[in-house]
């Protein structure tokens, strides 16, 4: 007989995987890609190892497939607009598929860490670290003070090293 865990996890895949797969296909439009999704949804339950104490399966279920959507939808998102930054380049580079991962990946990571930022201190630490704006740039394409680009600016950084710290 199956640990109860297991158990629970068999019971709730076999109650909600097809509805599941239904709900993310009429979302994303593909049947793929939300069997995919579905799969990834209860690997996810599978390491919370909270399955016997999920009260509303569907509602459970239903955010963490919209995350991990989310999350599909941003990196496809990173990855197209790097796919136009490499085609705007007047000199053709061809990387290696090693080296697109990596970047991509890594473009996914600094997504990932400036999520948590307020919109604002984003745009700011974005100007002034990628787009290389000094402080008065940024504080005019904003309309904002000095100062307050560099308050944000801290506030910024900071988030990013409590981040990596963890």
């Amino acid at each position: 007989m199956p640990a109860p865990d297991h158990a629970a996890l068999h019971a709730l895949y076999s109650e909600h995987n097809g509805w599941l797969k239904n709900w993310l296909r009429a979302r994303l439009g593909n049947a793929s890609d939300a069997a995919d999704l579905a799969q990834d949804t209860f690997i996810r339950v599978l390491s919370a190892r909270n399955v016997e104490s999920i009260r509303e399966p569907r509602s459970y279920l239903g955010a963490i497939a919209h995350a991990l959507m989310v999350d599909k939808f941003r990196r496809k998102a990173l990855e197209q607009a790097y796919l136009a930054e490499l085609a705007s380049r007047p000199e053709r580079m061809a990387d290696s598929p090693e080296t697109r991962l990596l970047i991509l990946e890594t473009l996914v990571a600094v997504d990932t860490l400036l999520d948590g930022l307020g919109e604002r201190t984003r745009q700011i630490f974005l100007a002034v670290q990628l787009e290389g704006l000094s402080y008065v740039a940024t504080a005019e394409r904003l309309g904002v003070s000095v100062t307050t680009v560099k308050k944000h600016l801290i506030r910024a950084m900071t988030h990013c090293l409590l981040l990596t710290d963890d």
